[in-house]
């Protein structure tokens, strides 16, 4: 006699719910947790009916603050105004960044900063076709803070201060700063995610941010023996001093390499040129969420908030780690 419904039913219930729980079981606990969450709105990837793991949705809107920092540097360098006059829905009621003005470039790199700008409001798009997002943290992209950032790195009060909208080569070095990052997270998310739609979004989104960084060392590299201002440092010089303070804030060992490294260290071991970082089989390199808000933070930690982010970022990993106040 066949076994009665009702424990077959149990039986197909404890199954279904051991594969999600070994599925979703390497997720942080005060991160995310195994519910099953449908996205408000019209799936990029899919219909209205598909749904994605919280988990994937916490991956998908944690690059959210990245992404909308981009944005405002980018679209307030090349075009004098940020997201609230491009698109004020995509901003969520977010408040207006703080600093943002019109660099002084030549026309090519005003064109490739313009070009960068519409890439990221694309980004923005298309995250949040996926899933519901959050209003636009609050953005610190003044020249204080970029000032800040580079005197961090050198470990000098610099006379006058660095100022990122001063001409193009400071405006690349102070670009170096961004991107990256996020590129990084976006690296650090994908083994991550459980699902095609979150992968595939995640491809895109890193395969654009890649090109992006790219470009802004080829430029940097292009000058790398330029001094910056009146400093008595060179561009390629300043980079590695960069990467060595993002590399002190992450606090998870070399994740990040200037456009000139020691020898042995470049590609192969062969040259000494570093147009693009990778690791010793020049493979991205990785970070968590974690490592990356340390590093726009400022601060080397993720509940401890500053630099790009005065009231923190947002999503449901960045308010995690400020409320365990770790």
């Amino acid at each position: 006699m066949g076994a009665p419904a009702g424990s077959v039913v149990v039986a197909t219930t404890v199954v279904v719910l051991a594969v999600v729980s070994s599925l979703c079981g390497g997720a942080r606990a005060q991160d995310m947790d195994n519910e099953w969450a449908r996205p408000p709105y019209r799936g990029y990837f899919g219909g209205p009916s598909s749904l994605l793991p919280q988990s994937d949705v916490d991956l998908l809107e944690f690059p959210l603050n990245l992404e909308y920092l981009e944005t405002e540097f980018f679209c307030w360098s090349a075009l004098g105004y940020g997201l609230d006059a491009i698109d004020a829905n995509l901003t969520g009621g977010g408040p207006p960044s703080i600093g943002g003005q019109s660099a002084s470039l030549t026309p090519f790199v005003r064109d490739v900063a313009t070009q960068f700008c519409y890439q990221e409001v694309g980004h923005l798009r298309a995250i949040k076709q996926t899933v519901r997002g959050f209003p636009r943290p609050l953005l610190d992209i003044s020249t204080a803070n970029f000032g800040k950032i580079v005197e961090q790195a050198l470990n000098a009060t610099l006379d006058p201060p660095f100022n990122p909208y001063e001409n193009s080569v400071n405006f690349l070095i102070a670009s170096y700063i961004i991107p990256y990052v996020g590129l990084t997270g976006y690296v650090g998310a994908n083994p991550k995610l459980l699902t095609p739609q979150a992968k595939k979004l995640v491809a895109g989104l890193l395969g654009v941010e890649s090109a992006q960084d790219a470009v802004i060392r080829t430029l940097l590299y292009e000058r790398g023996m330029s001094r910056v201002a009146s400093y008595g440092v060179g561009v390629a010089e300043l980079t590695a001093h960069i990467s060595d303070l993002r590399n002190a804030l992450g606090r998870r060992g070399i994740k990040d390499e200037g456009l000139v490294v020691a020898p042995g260290q470049g590609p192969e071991g062969v040259t000494v040129g570093n147009i693009i970082a990778g690791d010793h089989l020049s493979l991205a390199y990785d970070r968590t969420p974690e490592e990356v808000l340390g590093i726009v933070y400022g601060t080397g930690n993720p509940a401890q908030r500053g630099g790009f982010f005065p009231q923190g970022a947002d999503g449901r990993i960045a308010r995690g780690f400020l409320a365990s106040g770790q």
